[in-house]
């Protein structure tokens, strides 16, 4: 059976990679394939009761999942308006953070004024404290990188967010040990390494790797906000029931439910469900969500209509010819999905 699950926490075609790979290994598990553009990954597994040792692998491996229809636990895979809103607190919070410390550092570059209580080296400890808690909010919020990124090396599948964590880690712990130094040549009174390392404290790149990379990440959630837009509005134009005629009985049932060769009533203002061939009636189709074309189209015996178009004026009774992922509206929804994945995974690869 199909199994469709909810992924969060994925950044990059690795983290893609490393979620289909985790949910192969799983017992019960025929196939995965994730989809990162949407956050979805379908499963063909033997039965229902494999979801929990999926959700339990995915989660092992750093990442969230929840069955489609519930909410996964983590909240990096939101809707793109909750994720956009989120990223918007982490880049103002760590903009501020950067500014500060650019000025601090960088500032007398371009004959910004500085406190005299942060210059000189009498003040080396001072200076080099106050960058290092300015350094803290950036990191605080954009902890996540850390949490993930290293959590992938740790598996041996490490992708950007490892990057991320250990370009900025590097920064963060050089510029620690540089207060001992510090610290230890003002006991000692070793006033050349107090200057050697005052001048050589890189607690702004920790800042600036995390800030300019979530403002990245940012833009890529707005564009992949967009196209899933696009995505799901063409899934909303795919009705969720369709009447259909068996035998003497004329029957409402679920769309998926729809079976080749059924023959499918529509009335007037009514969409089509499934692509067909027109058997009895007449009536002008609205074509424009899948052709562009503005003027409803006149459909009579013999001829073809797709799913998602809409009857606007007349009656038709169709027979079935391709039905769920094999209409043409589902094949335009893979091709946009596709080219999304690709765009969105050659930009990761970078």
């Amino acid at each position: 059976m199909k199994l469709k699950f909810q992924v969060s926490g994925m950044t990059c075609a690795a983290c893609s990679a490393r979620v289909e790979k985790v949910t192969s290994r799983v017992d019960g598990v025929r196939k995965a394939e994730v989809n990162l553009l949407a956050g979805t990954m379908q499963v063909e597994a033997e039965s229902r009761d494999t979801a929990e040792r999926i959700i339990r692998a995915v989660r092992d491996a750093g990442y969230d999942a929840a069955l489609d229809g519930e909410k996964p636990k983590q909240a990096s895979q939101a809707p793109a308006e909750a994720a956009q809103k989120e990223m918007k607190v982490r880049i103002l919070g760590s903009g501020i953070s950067l500014l500060a410390l650019m000025y601090f550092t960088m500032g007398h570059m371009v004959g910004l004024p500085l406190p005299g209580w942060y210059t000189g080296l009498e003040n080396a400890m001072v200076a080099a404290l106050l960058q290092f808690f300015l350094t803290l909010p950036a990191v605080y919020l954009n902890r996540g990188y850390y949490s993930r990124g290293l959590k992938a090396l740790w598996h041996r599948s490490p992708n950007m967010d490892s990057l991320i964590a250990v370009g900025s880690l590097a920064a963060l712990i050089y510029g620690v040990a540089a207060l001992f130094c510090i610290g230890w040549g003002m006991g000692h009174g070793d006033w050349d390494m107090v200057e050697r390392y005052r001048q050589n404290l890189y607690f702004e790149s920790a800042a600036m790797i995390l800030t300019l990379i979530t403002l990245g990440k940012y833009l890529e959630t707005r564009a992949k906000g967009r196209t899933g837009d696009a995505i799901r509005s063409l899934m909303d134009l795919s009705p969720k029931t369709a009447m259909v005629r068996r035998g003497e009985k004329t029957l409402q049932i679920p769309v998926e439910q729809v079976a080749v060769g059924d023959v499918v009533l529509v009335r007037s203002g009514g969409s089509i469900p499934v692509d067909g061939t027109v058997l009895e009636g007449r009536a002008s189709v609205d074509q424009s969500a899948l052709t562009g074309e503005s003027v409803p189209v006149e459909k009579g015996p013999g001829d073809t209509v797709c799913a998602a178009t809409i009857n606007t004026e007349g009656y038709l009774e169709l027979r079935a010819d391709k039905v769920g992922q094999d209409t043409t509206l589902a094949q335009v929804i893979r091709m946009v999905e596709e080219a999304g994945r690709k765009d969105f995974g050659s930009s990761d690869s970078m």
